[in-house]
């Protein structure tokens, strides 16, 4: 006679409140980048609770994949969804955002008034140091993932020399990546396939297995998930254009970052030399090097580091407050921002999730994924230079030649103990594997160290 074992047997599916609990937990704690959440979710929801399969949790993880947007806090809601619908995603997304938008918007406002104080001045000294380590580390992260022929490489490559050399727009280069991506894999799909996450076990009998289907939605219903979303993500306009009109600071906000939401491929490294280069040079929101610290402070709260825009947000409406008060407008600025960040993601989930299967097997649009995650890595490394570049010396210039432009560092300004904090970045975070948190920690420690010595002059 045999007898099932627990890991047999289905668990109990949870209540909607038993999922917003665990929800919660998550976004409390879901530190490290999109690695580390990834984890946190799959130790929670695969591997303790069995919530979902190993199979189904990859699956949903490809298909987040193709979207723009951090995958992580769409992978939260598209198997929210899956357990509770479009409630249940809501939920699931949301608790993923608001610690780290609470956090980031008071962090926020106590840089944007205390940022030129000695102690909080040597803080992001030292901080600068390991970000730039960590931006290193993205590069050869996403490289090994996305570098996989020659194919891949020479995209990356062009990549690189389209932003760095050339001052292509991001969105372009995406846009162009992806274009090559749809064409080249017609002509030899070997080259353009994506790489796919593999199971790492046998599946345990889970809430959501093998067998778990959702039945698609009629036309209608996608319509007006289409029309819901849409509606919401430009709701703000309804109040910023008539009191404020469309060349407001909080209209800015909005239709730059809805672009950005559109093609945010690859998470918050690719579009944050960009972003900077946008806002010190073309809106004036930001003084150079403050990117640089945005990214720190994302760096050190839960959630999508792609809330680093939420600073940015904050930062310039704090600095053009359209007649409110700094504080208030900073926290509606970082606000909208945030708005205009998240809710396509809810957007790009509810309305594709019902066609998963379809769009994972499309093939253009696997290649068009593939060119856009190897041009990605040739971003995150001209975000790693544009860092490099900012932190290391004190004076960066540039060289024009007809189209070409490149930022050129004047040697004699280089910053020593800049340097040498880096280098201690680097062994904390490749040699004794600390991870970030710690690396953050030693770093911003040591830059305060660095106050109480003529080290920065």
């Amino acid at each position: 006679m045999n007898v099932a074992t627990s890991a047999d047997l289905a668990p109990r599916a949870p209540t909607l409140g038993e999922a917003s609990v665990v929800w919660a937990k998550i976004g409390l704690l879901s530190f490290g980048g999109p690695a580390g959440q990834i984890a946190l979710m799959h130790k929670e929801l695969v591997e303790e609770r069995r919530w979902i399969a190993e199979s189904r949790f990859l699956h949903a993880l490809n298909f987040c994949m193709l979207l723009p947007g951090p995958e992580a806090q769409q992978l939260a809601t598209y198997i929210g969804w899956l357990l509770h619908g479009t409630r249940g995603g809501i939920i699931a997304g949301a608790l993923f955002v608001i610690p780290g938008f609470v956090v980031i918007t008071v962090l926020s406002a106590l840089y944007a008034q205390f940022h030129e104080a000695g102690w909080l001045a040597s803080l992001f000294f030292g901080l600068k140091a390991a970000v730039l380590a960590i931006v290193v580390e993205a590069v050869i992260r996403v490289g090994r993932r996305a570098l996989k022929n020659s194919v891949m490489l020479a995209i990356a490559a062009a990549a690189f020399a389209a932003l760095f050399a050339f001052d292509v727009p991001f969105p372009v280069v995406v846009l162009l990546a992806a274009l090559v991506g749809f064409v080249g894999v017609r002509l030899n799909p070997a080259l353009f396939s994506p790489a796919r996450h593999k199971m790492l076990a046998p599946d345990l009998a889970s809430v959501i297995g093998e067998g778990f289907a959702k039945a698609s939605p009629p036309f209608t219903a996608t319509l007006r998930t289409l029309a819901i979303w849409v509606g919401l993500w430009v709701a703000p306009l309804l109040v910023i254009v008539p009191a404020l009109g469309w060349s407001s600071t909080f209209g800015t906000l909005w239709v730059f970052f809805s672009q950005m939401a559109m093609v945010t491929f690859g998470g918050a490294y690719a579009v944050l030399a960009y972003v900077a280069q946008e806002a010190v040079q073309n809106f004036g929101w930001l003084q150079p090097g403050e990117m640089v610290d945005g990214l720190a402070l994302a760096e050190t709260t839960p959630g999508p580091l792609v809330m680093v825009l939420s600073f940015v947000g904050f930062l310039a409406a704090y600095r053009d407050p359209a007649g409110l008060d700094p504080l208030l407008a900073g926290l509606l600025g970082g606000t909208l921002t945030t708005w205009v960040t998240f809710v396509p993601c809810f957007l790009w989930i509810f309305l594709g999730a019902p066609y998963i299967e379809k769009l994972r097997s499309n093939r253009e649009l696997s290649g068009a994924l593939s060119a856009i995650t190897a041009a990605v890595v040739g971003v995150i490394l001209n975000l790693a230079i544009w860092f490099g570049l900012h932190v290391l010396f004190r004076e960066v210039g540039s060289l024009e030649a007809g189209p070409i432009r490149v930022a050129i560092p004047h040697l004699p300004t280089v910053n020593w103990a800049a340097a040498a904090l880096s280098i201690v970045a680097v062994v904390c975070l490749f040699r004794l594997k600390l991870g970030i948190t710690w690396t953050l920690a030693v770093c911003g420690g040591l830059g305060l160290l660095a106050m109480l010595l003529p080290l920065q002059q």
